[in-house]
């Protein structure tokens, strides 16, 4: 199916069948989407916790409570649970890391190359951290395009999937003790099969803006 195909048929799914599990395959195509995702000078900063189990969705679940318990039901029904976090925080050991890696990779094949590929991200990161909205805003925009890369990879696969800000992230940050790891929760995405007859969204029409509304020709 063409890419602009599935953007025209991939719906949010609103009610998942808690029969409807996910592959072993599926599951690591899934780990395969959020690892290769891209992100501004490759710093990748993001953490992404993947909960599958009875006991891991519960811990998930903590932040659909109070105004947010609507979501409580996808949570739990859904085949696997992916929540998409930020780095709060890149030091010095952390952009290392990422740069080993590259080397490792085969990416940077002088030394001028290395260098030259950690001055630029270590001063994008700087830059961002001393901005007046600090380094999370860039992080999670980062965390975004990731989840645009699940949400389509996840439609070509035949994976239902629901984006989820409604919940506590608070809660959800300290049931995962993400604060001690430098990360906060930004974006949940519930991963299954949609429950037929219970879903909705699943029979009514697309609604977008008109082309002309959205996109200026310069």
């Amino acid at each position: 199916m063409h890419i602009v195909d599935l953007t025209q048929q991939r719906k949010t799914t609103k009610a998942f069948d808690p029969a409807g599990q996910l592959s072993a395959a599926e599951v690591a195509a899934i780990r395969a989407l959020l690892r290769m995702s891209p992100s501004s000078t490759n710093a990748q900063p993001w953490h992404f916790f993947l909960a599958s189990t009875e006991a891991g969705k519960a811990k998930v679940a903590a932040g659909a409570s109070g105004a947010f318990a609507y979501n409580e039901p996808k949570l739990k029904n859904a085949s696997l649970v992916v929540v998409m976090c930020a780095r709060t925080r890149m030091d010095d050991a952390y952009l290392r890391q990422v740069l080993d890696q590259e080397i490792k990779d085969g990416r940077l094949a002088t030394e001028e190359a290395r260098e030259n590929q950690h001055k630029v991200r270590s001063g994008y990161v700087h830059k961002h951290e001393n901005s007046s909205v600090g380094l999370l805003q860039w992080s999670a925009r980062q965390v975004y395009i990731a989840l645009g890369f699940l949400l389509l990879g996840a439609a070509e696969m035949g994976i239902d999937a629901c984006p989820i800000e409604g919940f506590d992230a608070a809660a959800v940050d300290k049931a995962l003790n993400l604060e001690a790891q430098g990360l906060t929760s930004q974006v949940m995405v519930a991963l299954g099969r949609s429950h037929a007859g219970q879903d909705f969204n699943a029979t009514l029409p697309k609604s977008r803006l008109a082309e002309s509304v959205v996109i200026t020709e310069l």
